[in-house]
């Protein structure tokens, strides 16, 4: 068994509310320097920069996890973690599609920047990133499933785009196994049990990714293993 701590939401660079020093190996330098062993950079609506994650993630010695945060047409935010970068960037080609043709104002949103593991500019992404997709949440868990990858609703119990809060309610009938809950906030009715339970920063800055106080317990320590650890549920969740 590994046990490892772990940060499993976190925007780069590319994600206009993601500060510009929120580089790849900035974000990977600083996890190793607070003592995290596992990662996923989830960018809005895109996986861009994960090839250059993956890169400095194996330079620094963390797991990295492919992942995305999506939103879907209720305007839910919807964590989506895959067995590899290059399904990740397939779904995120995929996903480009169903977002709304809408350009990006860096001034008012911030910039959308796509950089290689040395940090250098590769482009800046003009399509707006952070709106919703044309894809309602069911149809996405789905998608994702189909994928081989993992739906897991982001920071259920905070802000207009968490699922209590937009939906006012747990959608069962969705089969879900995991679910990221904002630790700093309650969670009522438990909406979280018989679930695997996440708790990640969603940092924009650097300084906001976790300590080494969060960990994940897995058979080992693989992208594989992290999938089967959420596909499994939990039977009795501890808060």
């Amino acid at each position: 068994m590994a046990t490892l701590f772990s940060d499993l939401h976190i925007h780069s660079c590319l994600s206009p509310c993601g500060s510009d020093d929120m580089t790849p190996s900035n974000i990977c330098g600083m996890a190793m320097i607070k003592g995290l062993q596992m990662i996923a950079v989830t960018d809005h609506n895109t996986a861009r920069n994960l090839p250059a994650v993956r890169a400095c993630a194996e330079a620094y010695g963390l797991l990295h996890i492919p992942g995305m945060e999506i939103t879907t047409r209720e305007e839910v935010h919807l964590l989506g973690y895959f067995p590899t970068v290059e399904r990740a960037m397939d779904f995120s080609e995929f996903l480009r599609g169903h977002m709304p043709n809408k350009k990006n104002k860096p001034s008012f949103f911030g910039n959308q920047l796509v950089m290689d593991e040395d940090d250098n500019v590769l482009a800046e992404e003009d399509e707006l990133l952070i709106g919703a997709s044309d894809l309602p949440l069911d149809e996405l868990v789905s998608l994702i499933r189909q994928a081989d990858g993992v739906p897991v609703p982001a920071h259920i119990n905070r802000g207009s785009n968490g699922l209590l809060i937009n939906l006012g309610f747990m959608p069962e009938d969705l089969g879900l196994t995991a679910v990221e809950v904002w630790r700093d906030l309650p969670c009522a009715h438990a909406p979280q049990a018989g679930k695997v339970v996440l708790h990640s920063s969603d940092a924009h800055y650097l300084g906001d990714i976790y300590e080494a106080d969060i960990t994940v317990r897995l058979e080992e320590p693989t992208v594989d293993a992290f999938l089967r650890y959420l596909r499994q549920g939990c039977p009795e969740t501890i808060i």
